[in-house]
């Protein structure tokens, strides 16, 4: 360590990008804990760094440590850019792991705080957050979890960083949406669904407890918010500019003119509505797919080349965390696609609180783009197409609660009620299903049913299809899902 120590050079320009930049690439490969070794050169000042920022649970901290111990300057909530002369903002933020070994980002880029108390710009440009990202420092560091002291992460990843040309396009239309609902007296309506890649995220201790009035309707209060790239853009930005695996996937908007004038939401609607009425069959023709209605994925490949892709991935809606659903609607109203939400098993499901909770991250943090098909003589005929997320009064309301029944009936003990059918006996349980819901309900995750009960009762493979309730008995594999009737209300289907 002393030998690398020798051959750095401590010594940088901060009125200049290229030598802030070159300077903090000297941290690739370098532990938080190497840092403060590096910096620090009496006992006491190390002491007093590591009590300081040698805790997993602060928030913010390893970029702080960053500031004060190698940048040497005191973290601060400054308007300007921390280096303002260059007009460079540092963000340290972290980076995990997928089980596939893909490269994904750890949580949002916070980018800074939208103010209630005062008007708000309507032009990106001129904005009080545009002066402290338009160039930023991005360090990624390696969040493993299974080290016990954070200090010990690795900072892999160092590059100076503004969004690309047709990036800043959808980002300065993101800004406008969040500034207009603020500007109505909607700041409380706000949502991450409402944007592409820019979003206005929570903030707080729980965002309950975060309400503060606003400026521009001061009778309702507001959750307080704050500007940031989404997740799923961080992890583009990791994969796109920090490490070598590339994204590969194809984009909707193939010359960036296309949405000077228009959002890309409206664009991918224009390009969908091109083709309303065309039959699925037509369709197959048209756009040189087999037409296989027996298998499911082709209504959803379909909506994929309704927007110009031929793969089942468009770059714009990775990066904004967007899903594409195909719905069929069946000639009595009824859906007939179920949408299931990300898995979780029962052990981590009890010990989530609720905004912290699978559900609530994915349902905040997921807009949806559904294509819509009604059944008809010939197959199904396109319908049209619309974007939507779950509206905040919804989600921290009737999801909530709805949320909160189920994981006490885990927490409290399934009851399991053995019934005899004309096909065999099957096992009922208490877990509130899709009739005690408006929602979302929780229902198995395979057809392969799997029991482990204290009575006895053995079914299936548990160990691969089952799931270790709290009390150690197995049941089939849960997955939490979306009401099909609610989804119909919601696209006004009926």
């Amino acid at each position: 360590m002393e030998g690398e120590i020798d051959k750095m050079d401590f010594s940088f320009d901060d009125n200049n990008p290229a030598s802030i930049e070159k300077y903090a690439k000297q941290l690739v490969g370098k532990t938080f804990m190497d840092v403060i070794e590096m910096q620090t050169r009496d006992d006491e000042s190390r002491n007093r760094i590591l009590q300081a920022y040698g805790n997993k649970a602060r928030k913010g901290g390893l970029g702080n440590l960053l500031e004060e111990v190698y940048f040497g300057y005191k973290a601060n909530s400054i308007s300007e850019a921390d280096f303002s002369e260059a007009g460079v903002e540092l963000k340290a933020t972290p980076y995990e792991k997928k089980k596939n070994g893909e490269l994904k980002a750890g949580e949002r880029l916070v980018l800074g705080m939208i103010s209630y108390d005062k008007p708000i710009e309507l032009d990106l440009y001129s904005s009080h957050m545009w002066g402290k990202s338009r160039l930023i420092l991005l360090i990624y560091y390696y969040r493993n979890r299974q080290l016990l002291n954070n200090l010990m992460y690795s900072i892999d990843y160092v590059k100076l960083f503004t969004p690309s040309e047709a990036d800043l396009l959808i980002i300065e239309q993101d800004y406008k949406i969040i500034a207009e609902k603020i500007r109505a007296g909607k700041a409380h309506e706000l949502s991450e669904g409402d944007t592409m890649y820019l979003g206005a995220c929570t903030k707080g201790a729980t965002a309950e407890k975060s309400l503060t009035s606003q400026y521009y309707n001061p009778d309702i209060p507001a959750k307080k918010r704050a500007f940031c790239y989404k997740i799923s853009y961080m992890t583009y930005v990791l994969n796109e500019y920090m490490s070598k695996e590339k994204y590969q996937y194809e984009s909707i908007i193939k010359d960036i003119l296309t949405i000077k004038d228009r959002t890309l939401k409206e664009y991918c609607i224009e390009k969908v509505d091109y083709y309303v009425k065309q039959e699925d069959k037509d369709l197959c023709s048209a756009f040189e797919v087999e037409y296989q209605p027996q298998n499911k994925r082709l209504w959803f490949d379909l909506a994929m080349r309704l927007l110009g892709v031929k793969s089942n991935k468009a770059q714009e809606f990775v990066k904004a965390n967007i899903v594409v659903k195909s719905i069929r609607v069946l000639s009595n109203g009824k859906i007939r696609e179920q949408s299931p939400l990300p898995t979780v098993t029962f052990k981590e499901l009890v010990k989530e609180e609720w905004e912290e909770s699978s559900v609530y991250e994915y349902l905040s943090q997921t807009s949806f783009f559904f294509v819509i098909w009604r059944e008809s003589d010939m197959g199904y005929r396109l319908e049209g197409a619309k974007f939507w997320h779950i509206p905040e009064t919804i989600l921290d309301t009737v999801v909530k609660e709805e949320w909160e029944k189920i994981v006490a009936v885990i927490k409290n003990g399934v009851v399991f009620h053995h019934k005899k059918t004309a096909s065999g006996e099957v096992i009922e349980n208490n877990i509130p299903g899709i009739k005690d819901t408006k929602v979302i309900h929780m229902r198995p995750h395979t057809s392969k049913a799997a029991y482990k009960l204290k009575d006895g009762t053995l079914k299936g493979d548990y160990e691969k299809d089952g799931d270790e309730l709290p009390n150690g008995e197995y049941m089939t594999r849960q997955s939490f899902w979306l009401n099909t009737d609610f989804i119909a209300e919601q696209l006004n289907l009926k």
